[in-house]
């Protein structure tokens, strides 16, 4: 059994967002008093099947997000993309190499590599373990499309149309990870088929120029036909309770802590 922890479901911004009448956050469509609708920068954690911990991005919120959901360490890390929100946490990183006791090998295409470099350079120096004041990645580069070994897990990378940027989708078995997309490329949707679970994003109900809105994600989950189908990366106007009246059978929406679990 794969076992997919959502450690966090939020668009850039979170939700609630900073601002608000009385300064306590801008929450849009979203019921304040509805836990669901608190959403961190999106990220996932991958375990089971025999496999390690495979951590999705180090969004800003990784700290909290690692407390809030037990996570005891992991093994390796990926990066979908160098946007702020799925990097800017990877100071973090430095604890987890205390507990792993080594570098942790991070997976990215080339142009997300270089741009962890200059904005995270002391990342990529040597190791200062067993203290690691700094963190320490040893960076592994790969095109989309590619299946990578990852901790103990094989990964299917497909490419994702972010509109300013390509970023990369993941399969492992019957499970697969879209996040930070606009469209989808005919050789990408055709490595989708067959699905048990996808996590996919969904920024909003109206169209969006760089990330899909409902709309697109319900024609792609009918063209696919994954038995269960969860939305990430939501923004403000997605509000927890809406999504479950008015989504069809085997949509739903993902909230922070959600636990999946994928049959092997």
């Amino acid at each position: 059994m794969l076992k997919v922890t959502i450690l966090g479901c939020g668009g850039s911004g979170g939700v609630p967002q900073i601002g608000g009448e009385d300064g306590r956050g801008w929450w849009g469509a979203c019921d304040p008093a509805n836990p669901l609708n608190r959403r961190t920068r999106s990220s996932i954690l991958i375990e089971g099947n025999g496999g390690g911990r495979l951590l999705v991005d180090t969004g800003p919120d990784l700290r909290s997000q690692m407390l809030a959901c037990g996570v005891p360490g992991v093994d390796a890390i990926l990066f979908t993309h160098e946007h702020a929100d799925h990097i800017m946490g990877l100071d973090e990183v430095r604890i987890l190499n205390r507990i792993a006791g080594r570098p942790l090998e991070a997976f990215g295409m080339e142009r997300t590599l270089a741009i962890l470099k200059q904005r995270f350079d002391y990342a990529f120096l040597p190791s200062t373990g067993p203290a690691f004041f700094r963190p320490a990645v040893e960076p592994v580069r790969f095109r989309t499309g590619e299946a990578l070994g990852i901790a103990g897990h094989t990964v299917q990378t497909f490419s994702q149309d972010h509109a300013v940027m390509e970023t990369v989708g993941l399969r492992i078995g019957g499970f697969a990870y879209s996040t930070d997309l606009v469209r989808l490329p005919e050789e990408s949707l055709a490595r989708l088929h067959g699905l048990d679970t996808w996590v996919v994003g969904c920024f909003q109900r109206r169209p969006h120029k760089v990330h899909a809105n409902l709309d697109q994600v319900l024609t792609w989950v009918e063209r696919l036909g994954p038995r269960r189908t969860v939305l990430t990366h939501m923004s403000p106007d997605l509000d927890h309770g809406w999504l479950l009246a008015n989504l069809p059978p085997g949509i739903e929406p993902g909230h922070d802590g959600m636990v999946l679990e994928v049959p092997g």
